[in-house]
C-alpha cells in the first residue's frame, strides 16, 4: 500500500510539473528570446537557451523612439495605474460599506443594478463613453483612463470588500455608536483598518488591470510621448518595415517585473483577502 501511495505521489507531481512547465514555457521563451540577437529569435525558436547572450535588445528597447525613452512610458503607466487604482479602491470601499452597514431606500435595487453591471460587456459601453468623453474634451488626455475609476462603481471590488465587511461583527459598530462615532468615524477608525487584506487584494487586481490595459489608451491617447507601456510595445512591430522583436521582448520582460514584484510582496494579503471574503475558486 505504501509503495502504491508513493508511486501515486510521484505520478501526481510529475504530471503537475509537466503542466506547470507547459504553462510557463511561453514566458520562459520570451525571457530567453530577449537575450538573443533579433535575427536569431525565430530562426532558433525551438532552442530555449540562446547560444550567445546579448544585452543589445535591452539597450535598444530602453532607448525608445525618437527622443522619448522607454522610461517615459513606464512613468506614464505608473501614473495612470496608481491614480486609477487609488480612486477605485477608495470609492469601492465606501460603496461596500454602505451596502453592508447602512440602511436606505432602494438598497436592494441598487445592489442588483451593481451585479448586473458586472455582467455587462465593456464593448457595449465603448462607443457611448467615447462620444461622451469627446464632448467633454477629454479625448487626448488621461482623464478617461483615471476619472471613471474614481467615481464609477467597480462591482467586483465592491462585492469582494462587502463580503469581507460582512464578516466583521456588528457589535463593534454598536459599541462605536455608543461612544458617539458617526458612520464616517466607524468606517475610518474600525472598518477600514480591518479590511486591509481585502483592500490590498483589490489593489493588486486593479493595478494589474490598469497596467496591462491596451484598448482604453488606444482609444483616448493620441500622442506617442503620452503612451503607456501597453501601447509603446506595439511601436516595435511595424508591418510596413522591419520589426525589432528583440527590443519588444526585452521591454515586455521589464514591463511584467512590477507586477511580479507586487504579487510577491503582497501575496500573503492576497490569499487572506480572497479566503476571508469568501471568493474562492
Amino acid at each position: 500500500m505504501k509503495s502504491k501511495k508513493i508511486a501515486g505521489k510521484i505520478v501526481y507531481h510529475l504530471l503537475v510539473g509537466i503542466g506547470a512547465f507547459i504553462m510557463v514555457y511561453p514566458l520562459l521563451w520570451m525571457v530567453m528570446s530577449s537575450f538573443k540577437e533579433t535575427n536569431a529569435i525565430f530562426t532558433t525558436a525551438g532552442q530555449l537557451i540562446p547560444k550567445q547572450f546579448t544585452l543589445e535588445n535591452y539597450q535598444n528597447g530602453w532607448r525608445g523612439f525618437g527622443k522619448v525613452s522607454f522610461g517615459t512610458f513606464f512613468k506614464n503607466s505608473f501614473f495612470i495605474a496608481a491614480l486609477a487604482t487609488f480612486g477605485t479602491i477608495l470609492s469601492s470601499a465606501f460603496v461596500a460599506y454602505s451596502f453592508s452597514r447602512c440602511r436606505f431606500w432602494g438598497k436592494k435595487l441598487l445592489f442588483a443594478a451593481m451585479l448586473v453591471s458586472m455582467m455587462l460587456p465593456a464593448q457595449v459601453l465603448m462607443i457611448p463613453q467615447y462620444l461622451w468623453y469627446q464632448k467633454l474634451g477629454w479625448v487626448g488626455t488621461y482623464l478617461p483612463l483615471i476619472v471613471p475609476y474614481c467615481f464609477a462603481i467597480q462591482g467586483f471590488f465592491v462585492y469582494l470588500i462587502m463580503n469581507f465587511i460582512n464578516g466583521i461583527p456588528t457589535e463593534l459598530d454598536e459599541a462605536a455608536k455608543i461612544d458617539g462615532c458617526s458612520y464616517y468615524s466607524i468606517f475610518f477608525r474600525i472598518i477600514f483598518p480591518l479590511v486591509v487584506p481585502a483592500l490590498i487584494t483589490a489593489v493588486i487586481f486593479s493595478f494589474m488591470w490598469r497596467w496591462e490595459d491596451f484598448l482604453s489608451p488606444l482609444l483616448y491617447v493620441n500622442k506617442s510621448e503620452r503612451y503607456p507601456i501597453s501601447l509603446a510595445l506595439k511601436l516595435f512591430c511595424d508591418p510596413a518595415s522591419t520589426s525589432d522583436y528583440g527590443a519588444m521582448f526585452s521591454m515586455s520582460v521589464l514591463s511584467i517585473l512590477p507586477l511580479i514584484i507586487i504579487f510577491i510582496l503582497l501575496q500573503k494579503y492576497l490569499v487572506d483577502g480572497i479566503v476571508s471574503s469568501g471568493i474562492k475558486g
